[in-house]
């Protein structure tokens, strides 16, 4: 399948899972599901006020229930208005996502949406797609303002519905999820748009067409969430992209244990690991993953907790196995427990199978979750030297999420209830900082980063 139709398929899934969408949802429903958002959090979430102090939630609680004023509210309504109690708490694993079934019956009742993708330089927004039809309007140019609205303003009113710890990372989401769905969700339809754009130090505003959102727009792009299994050799050095941490975890092994195969049949002197635009997983792949480059047995962090709570349980006991260790645990600690998790170290690969040579890996700011603890772990036990630019998310975060449904709008809501510490121990407030710094500029298909090491290594 096209990667360029992954992330709407799996917008769309609620959607085509649950059916034809409801159409309104009473002030009563939205006020009760409020309410729980705000129970569940405070109950279960690892520790939610990390980055916000309770007095803050609160109010902003108070501040979104007080402006539920109409006597009903559409799905997409009701998904914003909740995002905007959830992302008040700056956990990037806390979230509502994207309204991925409000999203997919717009697409389908012929919508239409914004034509320019925006990357971030140095908090500066820049052209990073141009699916208009004026073609004056350059890649990598600044936008200044749509409508009237200087950008400023608008992501003011884009940021509330994101998750994320900070502007670096909320930036990054903005990139991954493509600003022009997001300004549909905060502004509604346009169909016209009149854009300042900054080129070359001269502004100029531009009268731009929206563009049929399936064929204009969904069906002519590529995900910035990118990352897959890819192997290839120049020179002396071999190239691994290992995908995603999840899926298929034998076919996952399979692949690693055939490109490391390759990789010694032909002597490789250096070997680059992808871990750019990577969604991030399980740390039964990583762990795989790195066994091969380890010399010696290994964690991927240094402390893993976990808080219990009555929700999370009841949580559990409907969608989970509760024999396997990992719940049943959840479910003998006392209510409000915070506890250790403990794994075993995972052991490197037999000698003859070890990869001995140099090890590079390239992060992104789209290198998330799993992919950016993965990296910190490299990177602390020394088995490589990290090339790239800061990752968006921290190697030291609440993460583990679980999810559950909000009764009344079926909303799924996403709940860090443990903490991850890196294996250096560090808990500063920052992503994976590489140990050779390269800009990766636009995220377009210019790899500034993959060819600066390659010309590093002489194979450019």
């Amino acid at each position: 399948m096209k990667s360029k139709y992954l992330l709407l398929i799996f917008l769309l899934v609620p959607y085509l899972f649950f059916g034809q969408l409801r159409p309104k949802f009473s002030k009563k429903e939205v006020l009760e599901d409020l309410k729980t958002l705000q129970e569940s959090l405070e109950e279960a979430h690892y520790n939610l006020y990390a980055y916000i102090t309770e007095q803050e939630f609160n109010a902003r609680y108070l501040q979104i229930k007080e402006g539920i004023q109409k006597d009903s509210f559409s799905l997409l309504e009701t998904t914003t208005i909740l995002q905007q109690l959830i992302s008040v708490v700056n956990n990037g694993h806390t979230e509502i996502g994207f309204p991925g079934q409000s999203y997919g019956a717009y697409a389908y009742a012929g919508g239409t949406i914004f034509p320019l993708e925006i990357a971030f330089e140095y908090n500066i927004p820049l052209i990073r797609k141009n699916w208009s039809d004026n073609d004056s309007i350059k890649v990598g140019d600044k936008i200044l303002r749509i409508n009237g609205i200087p950008m400023a303003e608008i992501l003011s009113k884009i940021y509330p519905q994101i998750s994320a710890e900070r502007s670096y990372f909320k930036n990054a989401k903005i990139e991954l999820y493509s600003f022009p769905r997001l300004y549909w969700q905060v502004f509604g339809r346009h169909d016209q748009f009149e854009v300042e754009i900054q080129s070359k130090g001269k502004n100029t505003t531009y009268s731009l067409k929206a563009v049929d959102l399936i064929d204009g727009y969904e069906m002519k792009r590529t995900e910035v969430l990118n990352a897959t299994m890819k192997l290839w050799f120049k020179g002396q050095t071999a190239y691994l992209n290992p995908g995603n941490f999840s899926g298929d975890e034998p076919k996952f092994k399979q692949f690693i244990d055939s490109s490391f195969a390759e990789i010694h049949s032909k002597k490789s002197g250096n070997l680059i690991i992808d871990l750019r635009n990577n969604g991030g997983g399980d740390n039964a792949f990583s762990d795989y993953l790195v066994s091969y480059i380890a010399d010696r047995p290994f964690q991927w962090h240094s402390s893993f907790t976990l808080k219990t709570s009555a929700f999370l349980k009841e949580q559990v006991r409907q969608n989970n196995d509760t024999t396997a260790v990992y719940w049943k645990q959840i479910l003998d600690h006392k209510d409000g427990e915070v506890y250790d998790y403990n794994f075993d170290d995972y052991p490197p690969q037999p000698i003859a199978k070890r990869y001995k040579g140099k090890v590079y890996v390239l992060i992104n700011r789209q290198s998330h979750s799993q992919s950016a603890v993965t990296a910190a772990q490299i990177q602390d036990y020394g088995f490589g030297t990290l090339v790239g630019e800061e990752t968006g998310d921290y190697p030291s975060l609440y993460a583990s999420q679980f999810q559950y449904q909000l009764p009344h709008t079926g909303i799924s809501v996403s709940v860090s209830k443990g903490k991850i510490v890196r294996v250096n121990g560090s808990t500063q407030k920052e992503g994976v900082i590489p140990d050779i710094f390269i800009k990766d500029h636009l995220l377009n298909e210019d790899d500034e980063i993959l060819d600066g090491l390659l010309k590093h290594l002489g194979e450019k």
